[in-house]
């Protein structure tokens, strides 16, 4: 797990990258309208917050100063009218920026999703389920972020630092260079420091995300810890994470404490500088006394935008490390789709061929070499063999998860590459070895692959299943909830379930990975029944480690390196004393004495 985490935080070190910061900001391209309206709402925001500075200099000199009365009370009523404006435009710019916000966080979610959709099989094989959600949650987040809080903030800091420089140079120009100068000297020290606080924060969060995992593994681990006694050496190891995770966390505050005393003393120098011109000026009626005041205020108000952009940039980084990380998901390429010309089916009959079919997971890896096998519509096909032999790599070929590197898969005669695949896919049942359900009711999760399937149609599946009497002895019966992945039923009455979903979708094709490995010896008798149901008249496919399950199949396969090694019903391959031979005794024997010795300990409990 912390390799995991340390893969991502690695993708954190991007630089700038145009390219990627106008892709990020191409998001906003659809809402338009709300992105001009936050933009002119900060804008004005801005704009009256460097005014509000100008306007209380000029209520000293003219109106306080002066002891002209009428005139402060003028300059009064337009510094209360300009506020009321201003809170009006700061609901404007909050509200726009956090509907922006979510309006880029649903298209980009929505497009993410669609494309998960779309990917092959392979792309999750290879890919972490972490991986992918943190692309779907957290760097989305980050990049919304970025085009909505992160402009109005860089926009907020250009427009306060402009209109305060010109603000300036209207009272004195000479004074307003200076201030100008010392602009890029604060950028200079912002992001100096930023650069190596967001170093420090990033390195905590790689220790954080290995704590994370020790905890986990310590957690789920802690029998084999315990057996092992592992405790100690497991204390030490996170002792050393612990300490890395200090050392960061601890260098990032200090520098976070140094950062603003930096700033502050650059402004402090500035200050001086301007109070050092501004006396002779003063004595000469170049300045006045409210326009001392307002560049000191000035200066004083810039510390806080610059800060604000230094922030935004080293986020900036971060978003851009996420938007790569989420473009290559929206960039991947389907491996398997459909081609310009590929047509729909009707109609299935269930004839299949392999012709000549070579396979790989990796090029100098070969799983199937020169495969070949024939199946006669309603069929039943057994496969067989060692762990690795490539049994589920063909059901994978068959359902098109994949396709050959050489050779064709024919169905019904023709190259199922000509035919679409929402027709294969649609035509095709399985039930795997770990069954999978649905948050949501039972009658739910039977319906899923049928959707316009009746009530009574439903209740027929489950009883061909052998599901009905569990589902009856629930509270809710067929309204029960399953919870997520299933995890408020067992193991076999999870597989009862997808054996209904299987029989309602009515295949042309059905698939049994395994279904039986898992379940206790009542269930696998029901599954038992329900597979002879599901499987009469129509070609299908059994992998199954129990051999028992498989012996009234039409063939057996034994499969081994990625070749047919034996083929043939349980009784020939049975006569020919062989692979197949060799297995069924010995899971024979193996179930006879675990029997044996389940009786004989039955008998000593007695």
């Amino acid at each position: 797990m912390s390799d995991e985490y340390e893969f991502e935080e690695e993708e954190f070190n991007t630089e700038f990258n145009g390219r990627t910061v106008w892709r990020i900001l191409s998001q906003t391209f659809p809402h338009w309208p709300w992105v001009v309206g936050f933009l002119v709402c900060i804008t004005v925001v801005a704009g009256m917050d460097s005014y509000f500075t100008f306007l209380s200099a000029r209520i000293i000199d003219e109106g306080i100063l002066a002891q002209d009365v009428p005139r402060l009370t003028q300059l009064s009523m337009t510094y209360g009218i300009l506020t009321v404006l201003q809170a009006g435009a700061v609901f404007g710019f909050i509200y726009l920026a956090g509907v922006l916000g979510h309006r880029v966080r649903y298209d980009m979610r929505k497009k993410l999703f669609a494309k998960l959709q779309d990917l092959s099989l392979s792309y999750f094989d290879r890919t972490p389920v972490g991986w992918i959600m943190s692309r779907v949650t957290s760097d989305v987040d980050r990049m919304a972020e970025l085009v909505t809080w992160g402009l109005l903030d860089v926009t907020w800091g250009l427009m306060n630092i402009g209109t305060a420089l010109v603000f300036m140079a209207i009272i004195n120009l000479q004074l307003a260079l200076i201030v100008f100068a010392m602009v890029p000297i604060l950028f200079v020290v912002a992001l100096f420091f930023r650069r190596r606080i967001i170093r420090q924060f990033r390195q905590a969060r790689k220790m954080n995300s290995k704590i994370t995992g020790a905890f986990n593994e310590n957690i789920t681990g802690v029998r084999v810890i315990k057996a092992l006694t592992r405790e100690e050496r497991n204390l030490e190891e996170f002792k050393g994470l612990s300490s890395q995770m200090y050392d960061a966390s601890f260098k990032a505050a200090w520098l976070s404490a140094l950062f603003l005393p930096s700033v502050q003393f650059v402004s402090s120098v500035t200050i001086g500088v301007i109070v050092l011109f501004s006396v002779g000026q003063v004595e000469i009626g170049g300045l006045t006394v409210g326009g001392l005041q307002a560049f000191v205020s000035y200066v004083t108000f810039m510390l806080w935008p610059i800060q604000e952009m230094a922030r935004v940039f080293a986020e900036m980084q971060l978003a851009i490390a996420s938007a790569e990380r989420t473009f290559s998901l929206m960039d991947s390429v389907v491996e398997v789709k459909d081609k310009p010309d590929a047509h729909p089916v009707e109609a299935i009959k269930g004839e299949i061929v392999f012709d000549n079919v070579v396979f790989y997971y990796e090029e100098d890896k070969p799983v199937l070499r020169d495969f070949n096998l024939t199946v006669q519509s309603g069929e039943t096909i057994a496969l067989v063999g060692p762990t690795g032999a490539g049994k589920s790599t063909i059901i994978n070929l068959l359902c098109r998860f994949y396709e050959p590197k050489k050779g064709r898969i024919l169905i019904d005669g023709v190259d199922y590459t000509d035919m679409t695949l929402h027709s294969i896919h649609s035509r095709i049942g399985m039930v795997l070895q770990t069954p999978h359900l649905f948050s949501g009711t039972i009658r739910e999760n039977i319906r899923y692959g049928r959707l316009d399937a009746t009530d009574e149609q439903v209740e027929q599946a489950a009883a061909v299943a052998g599901a009905t009497e569990f589902i009856m002895a629930l509270d809710k019966g067929f309204d029960e909830q399953v919870g997520e992945g299933g995890v408020l039923l067992s193991v076999g009455q999870k597989q009862l379930l997808s054996l209904a979903r299987a029989i309602l979708a009515d295949p042309a094709i059905f698939i049994m990975d395994e279904a039986t490995s898992s379940v206790d010896t009542l269930t696998e008798a029901l599954i038992q029944r329900g597979m002879d149901e599901i499987m009469r008249d129509r070609t299908s496919f059994v992998i199954a480690h129990r051999l028992s399950t498989i012996k009234r199949a039409d063939r057996i396969l034994v499969i081994d390196a990625g070749q047919i090694a034996e083929m043939g019903t349980h009784a020939e391959l049975i006569r020919q004393q062989g692979h197949y031979y060799n297995l069924y005794t010995k899971q024979f024997r193996t179930e006879r004495e675990r029997t044996l010795l389940d009786t004989a300990g039955d008998f000593a409990a007695r």
